[in-house]
């Protein structure tokens, strides 16, 4: 994810990442460009005695519609960016409870139980960073004597492996040490929050746009713009090179952010940033626990 001041207006506006979107598109904007000039200039010579008085009418008409289209576009996949970075939000307060309720019920000379949950919850949050993007990085995780890599590796469902020796561990200890009947209860919200994080932020990932509604914005901008440089070419001549070029931007600058903020979890410069959010998760249950 970017870090930057949003109210640096000058230095936003002249700044240029390699994922801004003026970078993707200059190569197609610079051949619109050239096409839109091209077909100005035959016109313009051509059939310039031929112009119709409202033919600009329909891009005027349709342009609004799209426009609104597009709005609803990206606020869908700003939803789902958005609901992202509160789940991930959740995942990192759940952990925080989660082990300040652990550190006030275990004993404090339980060096090597504490050690134990820290592990399993911190590399929780690794693993579904991981998971989400479709990858596994054993590199990022502590392996102990309960946590054995090579049960993970055969894993295929790593988050859920996760969790269920995380329960099984805890379980085990209260009921080998009970201190009170309730225990269990006191912290059986926080472990079952963990796996329903895990689950809503797979139905975001795995629920796309639905593809008849993101196939038909495509076109429908595509059409929208090929056709831009013919009416305009008529009726306002060179000009329209600018005035297409600026519109191809814009139109199609607002699909290509919302295709890059519907999925969050990856490693696009727009993406949440769930590696940062995992080592405060690590180094936060750390300091509750074994501090």
């Amino acid at each position: 994810m970017v870090t930057y001041n949003p109210k640096d207006w000058f230095k936003l506006i002249l700044h240029f990442h390699k994922s801004d979107t003026f970078r993707i598109l200059l190569p197609s904007i610079l051949i619109l460009g050239a096409v839109t000039g091209l077909i100005s200039y035959v016109e313009q010579h051509y059939f310039k005695n031929y112009i119709p008085g409202n033919l600009t009418i329909f891009h005027q008409i349709s342009g609004f519609i799209i426009s609104l289209v597009l709005v609803f576009r990206i606020n869908s996949a700003y939803d789902r960016w958005w609901e992202g970075r509160k789940l991930w939000g959740s995942l990192l307060n759940n952990s925080r409870n989660l082990s300040m309720k652990l550190h006030a019920l275990l004993a404090q000379n339980d060096t090597e139980t504490r050690k134990e949950i820290q592990t399993l919850i911190s590399n929780y949050a690794f693993t579904l960073k991981e998971h989400l993007r479709g990858n596994t990085n054993e590199n990022e995780l502590e392996f102990t004597a309960e946590f054995k890599k090579e049960h993970f590796v055969n894993t295929a469902h790593k988050p859920n492996y996760i969790s269920k020796q995380l329960t099984s561990y805890i379980y085990k200890h209260f009921k080998n040490k009970p201190q009170s009947p309730n225990d269990l209860l006191i912290i059986n919200e926080n472990l079952s929050a963990l796996t329903d994080i895990c689950g809503a932020c797979e139905r975001i990932r795995n629920t796309p746009i639905p593809y008849s509604y993101s196939i038909f914005i495509k076109k429908i901008v595509f059409v929208y713009i090929t056709t831009m440089p013919i009416s305009f070419g008529l009726t306002t001549g060179y000009w329209s090179v600018p005035i297409v070029m600026v519109m191809f931007y814009a139109f199609a600058s607002l699909e290509l952010i919302s295709e890059e903020i519907e999925d969050p979890f990856g490693t696009d410069a727009n993406d949440l940033p769930t590696d940062d959010i995992a080592q405060k998760i690590k180094d936060n249950t750390k300091e509750i626990l074994l501090s």
